[in-house]
């Protein structure tokens, strides 16, 4: 059973679906919430905040997409886990959902037990917010996760939500090599299954985005994964 406080809101304009979902979440002991519509979930979200959201991409008014790019726009959202559920099942869409902030991305049909698993699964990979450093300095590329900002050379940097978690991860660790089914689990949250080179794709849009100091601090370790160089570590 679910600890009491752990609180789910669910976003789905099917009533089928969301009656399902609702039923299936409560019976494993959560707290559900649910809404035909972004702006009604908003409405609450005001007064309390959930462990855990669940979003349809197509829904009447404000898509799914964009409540979670508002989500992770604000201070007191942006940490919490979201899934979509979704019948958009192309690759190319789960690319953007990941991408704009989803933390794991189901397609309909599905079986509840295995809802009801990645729901489990998001609650463990929640962290509680850090109190101590905000911070992560490289010399040329600063991270602060407090506000999502990342400048290199003191020049401000747009990131996407999915390649600002990929660059603190690296930072995070670096001095090590990272492997891929590490950063696969720990950015995005399940495995890809064949899917692997959007962390490919991300680490070059990194790159890119970093010019020059992307390209010699986020090295390839071929066949393995991914390492960050500090700045000492060049010279």
């Amino acid at each position: 059973m679910a600890k009491d406080m752990e609180r789910i809101y669910v976003v789905e304009d099917d009533d089928n679906i969301r009656n399902l979902v609702e039923i299936a979440l409560k019976g494993y002991g959560y707290q559900v919430e649910a809404f035909e519509t972004a702006e009604e979930c908003f409405a609450v979200v005001k007064e309390q905040l959930p462990d855990v959201f669940v979003f349809d991409w197509m829904l009447p008014g404000m898509d799914g997409i964009s409540a979670i790019k508002q989500l992770r726009s604000n201070v007191e959202t942006q940490d919490i886990p979201i899934l979509v559920l979704t019948a958009k099942d192309k690759e190319i869409d789960k690319v953007i959902g990941l991408d704009e902030g989803a933390d794991d991305y189901m397609t309909k049909p599905f079986g509840i037990m295995e809802f009801t698993a990645r729901i489990r699964s998001l609650l463990r990979r929640v962290k509680p917010k850090e109190n101590g450093k905000k911070q992560i300095p490289n010399s040329n590329i600063s991270i602060n996760k407090e506000t999502r900002e990342v400048y290199c050379k003191g020049e401000l940097v747009e990131l996407t939500y999915k390649e600002f978690e990929l660059l603190s991860y690296l930072m995070e660790n670096s001095n090590r090599i990272v492997e891929r089914d590490e950063l696969l689990n720990r950015i995005w949250g399940y495995d890809y299954d064949g899917e692997t080179r959007t962390l490919d794709m991300h680490i070059r849009t990194l790159r890119q985005k970093l010019g020059e100091e992307g390209s010699e601090s986020i090295k390839t370790v071929r066949g393995v994964g991914y390492r960050f160089i500090r700045m000492e570590e060049k010279h």
